[in-house]
């Protein structure tokens, strides 16, 4: 009889507990109101303007209120088509309580962009700004679909105080289950063209509670707290470990629309915030702005890091700069529902944080390192691909079962695309990604996209699109380009970036251009991308 190969499974260094995930998401949220409905919930950092937990309940239902007036049914998609505000949170919560499905997408998408997602989503109604209109008017046109700003409201829009007015009262009872989606934002996963990710009340209940809940409480946040918000809330990172354990934990929110240092250090000093979500090139430009060294941070107590790795230069740089402050590491992945491991920094038991780790695997969740070959389970200290399982991740890609079923095997496993190891201690360090995905400044940047519009060029008869590294951004994009025989001779490097920047939001613009004489494929056409950052790694191209 064969020996059943040996299954190294990792758990988290904390106890599981118990998890809630039978409540739709909202209740979740709002489970400890009366606790906190007098305190500060959300405040707009341009205005001061502050919102109550009460006030956010309220607000919520009466926008749900309102999306229902406007003809939206439960299960119905919305485009969340926003900077941070107030409004964006509203019309998240606002589409939990009517059973509806928000997809967000960020605001300097082009209009193609905006409107690939709205058609794979078949989104229904989008809240935006009247400075984004134009971008979606004929898609929205074309399709009925309803178009509701923040500020002014354009000619054939609706204003927002049409949700925000509606009666509360007049929101019709919906049942929910704990497997219905209430997120669809938009990922490449490992390969390929961005796909809706189905994060449903209990994927998103569940990941809340791993950070937030449970026996040690409080690991991060607590409802004396005030968190930083000036990563996208269209992000998953934010949406999640901001504002949605932020509302769990009755901390007050501090939205910032977007990232200026001087701005952000005013309202740190200003507000005394406690808790600093921020990403590597955030953390960058802060250790090395002498400016900042005017500002009193000495209120922040955590500064935590994700959504790409952090070398152990750049956390000893950040401790410099926040000497009050605690400093972790998590790593995520929208799929994942989206955070796979934290490290421990504020548990009842002292956990000791080594640089460049990314923490324990979450609770109530699984976590195995497989070989990228075999599929076999490693040992510790054996690096191979990132496997998690457990109630958060996603449920699958919108409408692609094919993509659902190379992500998220039979067993359940969801398999990440990354390559790490887990060391003797429990703690999970990330050396590598078999997924093509580039990182800039943690925005997703797809190659397939890149390559499909390079190749639709007249001039250009191949292309490939891999990472370079780069100190500010952590990845940028490059193209390899192979020039057509039909009069691409003398197409030029700028000529190809300009015609992609014109396609693309500002983070997928290709940084460099090489021209080649053949793409390197395998044999069954597959893109050989470890051939061409070889290349870079080595110099110039040829």
């Amino acid at each position: 009889m064969e020996k059943k190969q040996e299954e190294f499974i990792y758990r988290s260094r904390l106890p599981d507990i118990y998890i809630p995930n039978h409540l739709p998401l909202h209740s979740y949220n709002f489970q400890n109101l009366s606790q906190y409905s007098s305190r500060p919930c959300l405040i707009n950092g341009p205005t001061g303007k502050v919102y109550t937990y009460a006030d956010v309940e309220l607000i919520s239902r009466k926008v749900a209120a309102g999306l229902h007036k406007l003809g939206i049914q439960q299960g119905q998609v919305i485009m969340n088509l926003l900077p941070n505000s107030p409004e964006f949170v509203f019309t998240f919560l606002g589409s939990s309580y009517r059973g509806a499905i928000t997809t967000t997408a960020n605001p300097f998408y082009t209009p193609a962009e905006i409107a690939k997602q709205a058609k794979l989503a078949n989104v229904r109604l989008i809240v935006t700004q009247a400075s984004y209109v134009e971008k979606v008017r004929d898609f929205a046109q074309e399709n009925d679909i309803k178009i509701v700003c923040i500020d002014s409201a354009p000619e054939g829009c609706l204003h927002y105080s049409e949700l925000t007015q509606s009666d509360e009262t007049e929101l019709p009872s919906v049942e929910i289950e704990p497997d219905d989606i209430i997120a669809l934002p938009f990922s490449s996963g490992t390969t390929g063209l961005p796909k809706g990710v189905m994060l449903t009340h209990k994927s998103l209940v569940t990941s809340v509670a791993q950070q937030v809940d449970g026996d040690n409480p409080n690991l991060y946040y607590h409802s004396e707290d005030v968190l930083l918000c000036v990563l996208p809330l269209f992000h998953i990172y934010a949406l999640n470990s901001i504002l949605l354990c932020g509302l769990r934990s009755g901390a007050a929110i501090l939205i910032m629309p977007k990232f200026e240092i001087c701005a952000l250090m005013e309202l740190v000093q200003k507000f005394k915030v406690t808790v600093a979500l921020l990403v590597p090139p955030i953390v960058l430009a802060i250790t090395k702005c002498t400016i900042v060294d005017n500002y009193d941070l000495s209120s922040i107590r955590i500064v935590k890091s994700g959504a790409a790795p952090m070398g152990k230069e750049l956390e000893d740089a950040c401790r410099a700069k926040f000497p009050n402050a605690k400093l972790g590491q998590g790593y995520g992945m929208t799929e994942a529902g989206p955070v796979l491991s934290m490290c421990l920094i504020f548990a009842k038991e002292s956990f000791d944080i080594k640089p460049g780790a990314c923490g324990t695997v979450v609770r109530n969740a699984e976590l195995k390192i497989v070989d990228p070959e075999n599929g076999v389970s490693l040992p510790r200290n054996q690096p191979g691909e990132i496997c998690i399982r457990g109630a958060q991740i996603m449920k699958g890609y919108l409408n692609d079962l094919e993509a659902t079923e190379r992500t998220i095997d039979k067993e359940g496993w969801l398999h990440t695309g990354d390559v790490g190891y887990v060391d003797d201690d429990d703690e999970l360090f990330i050396v590598d990604r078999l997924k093509e995905i580039i990182k800039y400044k943690g925005f997703q940047v797809a190659p397939a996209e890149l390559e499909a519009m390079l190749i639709a060029h007249p001039k250009i008869s191949d292309a490939a699109v891999v990472s370079m590294k780069d100190e500010a951004a952590g990845e940028v994009p490059v193209a390899f380009v192979v020039k057509s025989s039909n009069g691409g001779y003398d197409v030029t490097e700028d000529e190809i970036k300009q015609y992609i920047s014109k396609q693309v939001v500002f983070y997928k613009r290709i940084n460099r251009v090489f021209f080649i004489e053949a793409i390197p494929k395998s044999p069954s056409g597959k893109i050989l991308r470890k051939d061409l950052r070889a290349k870079l790694t080595a110099g110039v191209p040829n």
